[in-house]
């Protein structure tokens, strides 16, 4: 393959109904470092779909490189998904030796067919985002490197305590032609960490609004509806969701919670609404595969992580219009405003999560339509699929960074 030599295409936006002339279409490379696709979605894996769909139907082509890390669930090296080229590359499962050859069977793929590709965009900025980045240069490509969470600041290669690998990496991440940060917290971490300001654009992940459609005032009778999407992990503080709600609402029917996920947890959660004497308020619905469906039938989110990147389920929380019940973390604090769109409270703070629960739940149904219908427009003026995407192809062909960079539309309590 190589790349397209037409000079104007149509780009078509789909989100917004019209079609405009613009530059010739791209051939977009995605550099994953988990699987592709995952079952039950993961955050970053989410976005390379999401990304490489809208991308797909404006005219641009995009193929998804990752390591073949799971055979039993993804056996075939060269695929596609949803009509998505995946390439998966594989190596021995063996400590350390695999490594080095994943990572000497990655170069060698960049070496030997990078070029047929305009963009490098990286997904995850570890070990073979580091890898990508020093040969993107090598080759002469541009690469976008996304920081997409906490992991890769606190464990990854971008911790504070890292040692020989990690410094080096950093030094070849510092090469990109642009960092994605998906929060200001996020851009605040790699100026700390000595990267250049002018290579920061401040991205957050992209929302496509057409999945989640503007709901009609819901009836004022009825039982207000509080809902969590995710997995049931520590990570996502939902001991203390129920400890808070249990004080906020003891043993009553003034509100019901519903828990939409699966994971290591769901038994000592069920556990633990029985021992509070709320398990007749809360539902555990698994996973599903209906999640639109579900937001529709709620009235505000609840999302109590103690730490996150930019949570993709707060941006649909938000698009479904349901004002949001948020802890202040990365992604969170950048969109969730006090009276105007949610509430925030610290993470980890049970008494304060129940005074939110509590004032969410006095609005009412019509009061917390009214909050969902800010937080709808504050999520599409800033992480609209189609306003990311045109922020992303301008950075593929190699604009500069500090331009990019447009400054976030401000939102005001209220």
């Amino acid at each position: 393959m190589q790349p397209e030599t037409s000079s104007r295409t149509a780009d078509t936006h789909a989100g917004q109904g019209r079609v405009s002339r613009g530059p010739r279409p791209l051939r977009v490379l995605m550099v994953l470092e988990s699987n592709f696709p995952v079952i039950g979605g993961g955050g970053a894996e989410s976005q390379v779909r999401t990304l490489a769909l809208r991308l797909r139907e404006r005219g641009h082509r995009v193929t998804v490189l990752t390591p073949l890390r799971d055979p039993e669930l993804t056996p075939a090296r060269i695929g596609r998904h949803e009509g998505i080229p995946v390439l998966r590359i594989a190596y021995p499962r063996i400590r350390l030796f695999g490594s080095l050859v994943l990572w000497l069977r990655l170069l060698a793929f960049l070496a030997r067919h990078g070029r047929r590709y305009d963009a490098w965009h990286v997904h995850i900025a570890h070990h073979l985002g580091a890898l990508t980045t020093m040969m993107g240069r090598r080759v002469g490509r541009t690469v976008v490197v996304k920081v997409s969470g906490w992991w890769e600041l606190k464990k990854g290669l971008l911790r504070d305590d890292g040692g020989f690998v990690a410094r080096v990496g950093q030094r070849w991440l510092r090469g990109a032609h642009a960092l994605q940060a998906i929060s200001h917290r996020i851009e605040a971490e790699l100026l700390r960490h000595g990267f250049a300001r002018e290579r920061i654009v401040a991205l957050p992940n992209a929302i496509d609004m057409r999945r989640f459609g503007v709901r009609a005032a819901p009836p004022a009778e009825g039982v207000p509806t509080a809902v969590f999407v995710g997995r049931l992990v520590p990570e996502k503080g939902l001991g203390v969701l129920l400890d808070a709600w249990a004080a906020a609402f003891p043993q009553d029917g003034r509100a019901r919670l519903r828990l939409v996920g699966a994971g290591p947890l769901e038994a000592s959660l069920r556990a633990q609404a029985e021992r509070l004497g709320i398990a007749a308020q809360v539902e555990f619905l698994g996973h599903r595969s209906d999640v639109e469906h579900l937001l529709r039938e709620a009235d505000f989110g609840v999302l109590t992580s103690t730490i996150e990147g930019l949570s993709n389920t707060l941006l649909e929380f938000m698009a479904s219009c349901l004002p949001v019940v948020a802890s202040r973390v990365s992604g969170s604090e950048d969109f969730v405003v006090d009276g105007r769109n949610g509430w925030l409270f610290e993470p980890g703070d049970r008494d304060a999560l129940a005074r939110c629960l509590a004032d969410a739940v006095a609005h009412g149904r019509a009061g917390l339509h009214r909050l969902g219908c800010n937080a709808r427009a504050d999520v599409a003026g800033r992480a609209d699929l189609d306003v990311v995407v045109d922020r992303l192809l301008a950075l593929y062909r190699g604009d500069d960074p500090a331009r990019v960079d447009a400054p976030a539309i401000p939102l005001t309590g209220g």
